[in-house]
């Protein structure tokens, strides 16, 4: 299972890989939940689950209750891009409990450690570098 770690401070994103052994303390917890980073090697870290997709790559839905995937009918929010006012779509998600078939967790820290995420074994993500097209 891969984690992706939000630090609002330095404005970068962290990715690691989690362990097998690991795993197992985060099955179960809902998005929006906080829980503590000590499972995941980040002591005295606080962080909040904002997302994540499971292995077929459908995003995790606050709203859905389980852990299942389903079909719902969405205007807006997560699932759904680029949505016109009034336009519904049909949209696969799955639900908010995270389960064996997660495979990604999106994360962000609510309270610091004493150690930096570098520190411990989190490797930055490079931002994109967008060119603008000259006019």
């Amino acid at each position: 299972m891969k984690i992706v770690l939000s630090d609002s401070k330095k404005g970068l994103s962290f990715t690691k890989e989690v362990a097998k052994e690991n795993e197992t303390s985060l099955i179960g917890h809902k998005v929006g939940e906080k829980i503590q980073g000590g499972s995941l090697g980040l002591a005295g870290y606080v962080l909040e689950i904002t997302g994540g997709s499971d292995a077929a790559g459908f995003p995790l839905r606050k709203d859905i209750p389980g852990m299942k995937r389903t079909k719902i009918v969405i205007g807006f929010g997560v699932g759904r891009k680029h949505s016109t006012k009034g336009n519904l779509q049909k949209r696969t998600v799955s639900g908010s409990t995270i389960s064996q078939s997660t495979s990604q967790i999106n994360l962000k820290v609510s309270e610091y450690g004493q150690a930096s995420l570098e520190q411990l074994g989190f490797v930055s993500k490079p931002k994109e570098q967008k060119e603008k097209a000259k006019a």
